[in-house]
């Protein structure tokens, strides 16, 4: 082994010790728009436009969700209104396209002109009346909508088909539940205009749950919530790097960003660097049941920084590749 190829193992060592402490002491997240879109029902699952200036998000008490949307005002956010084309069903999920042109949503609307709403059916067939969820696809039209339209049956394979992420290439990655009544991470990649057949996205342990994912525009990483398999099912949010075709290890984001019963509703900011999540834990920096909005019974949204983890991925790429050039050149391995 040579001298510079221990200086790169060293170099990569110290880029490990690095990310473990970038990982110990992470950025503290913080409620997004307390009081005005963090209200007193539950709040969740911010979808931006790309210039950051109007929201759509989903609020609702005892499962019956409406999409609103409030746009950046002077002094912060508008009053949230409902959509145009939400309302009267129930519609949750939002995920806007990178280059804003359209928006998916999940919705328990008729699937047949019948008028009737979809019923979620489980493994032994029970239905549960009304809670079925489907992906549908709403367009912009100038600064209005179109009429949402259902997505493909190649893509609602179930009646609990949800939270769907949309990458920059029109690829989407969304939960459905497979044949045995698991839920499921697939991926639908984007190609001459139509879904092509969706696949299972291996990520983490085959056995763990993974819920709502939200999925960079250039699919270099994805954010997640995840139950480790045999553990105590409790849902944490975490990230992953995608690397030579593949998904690496499912990376925590650890307790400052997890401090709750759960952390739900990956969904990326504008910026594609900020994480928007949602829990029930009470913000200690306001005062309790501030405006009945911070009272640890009501979900709100939070938001997070990812820069620590994206920056630290890429110290370790960077080190990696220099390290195989430098074993290159002196034909040693690193």
């Amino acid at each position: 082994m040579t001298r510079n190829s221990t200086l790169s193992i060293l170099g990569i060592a110290s880029l490990f010790v690095a990310y473990g402490a970038a990982i110990a002491a992470p950025p503290q997240p913080h409620v997004f728009a307390p009081g005005t879109i963090s209200g007193p029902q539950n709040d969740a699952s911010p979808a931006f436009t790309p210039d950051g200036r109007t929201v759509f998000f989903m609020r609702g008490e005892h499962g019956n969700w409406t999409l609103m949307q409030s746009r950046r005002v002077c002094d912060g956010w508008s009053t949230p209104q409902t959509t145009p084309f939400s309302g009267h069903w129930r519609d949750l999920d939002p995920a806007m396209a990178p280059d804003g042109s359209y928006l998916l949503f999940v919705s328990n609307r008729p699937t047949q002109p019948d008028g009737k709403k979809l019923d979620a059916v489980d493994r032994h067939g029970k239905v549960y009346p009304g809670y079925g969820m489907n992906i549908w696809r709403v367009d912009r039209r100038g600064k209005g909508w179109g009429k949402p339209v259902r997505l493909p049956a190649y893509i609602n394979t179930s009646t609990a088909t949800f939270a769907p992420s949309i990458a920059a290439d029109g690829s989407i990655y969304y939960m459905a539940h497979d044949k045995s009544g698991t839920a499921r991470l697939f991926r639908a990649k984007y190609l001459n205009g139509r879904y092509q057949k969706p696949m299972l996205v291996a990520l983490g342990h085959a056995d763990d749950t993974i819920r709502d994912p939200a999925i960079a525009p250039d699919q270099s990483f994805i954010v997640f919530s995840i139950a480790r398999a045999g553990g105590k099912q409790q849902l944490r949010l975490a990230i992953a790097f995608r690397e030579n075709g593949h998904w690496g290890k499912p990376i925590d984001l650890g307790d400052t960003v997890n401090d709750a019963r759960y952390a739900l509703g990956s969904q990326l900011g504008p910026d594609h660097r900020t994480l928007y999540f949602y829990n029930a834990h009470v913000d200690t920096r306001h005062p309790a049941g501030s405006g009945t909005w911070n009272n640890g019974k009501m979900t709100n949204i939070w938001s997070v920084s990812l820069a620590p983890w994206l920056g630290a991925h890429r110290g370790r790429v960077a080190s990696r590749r220099a390290a195989d050039a430098r074993a290159s050149l002196t034909g040693t391995s690193p």
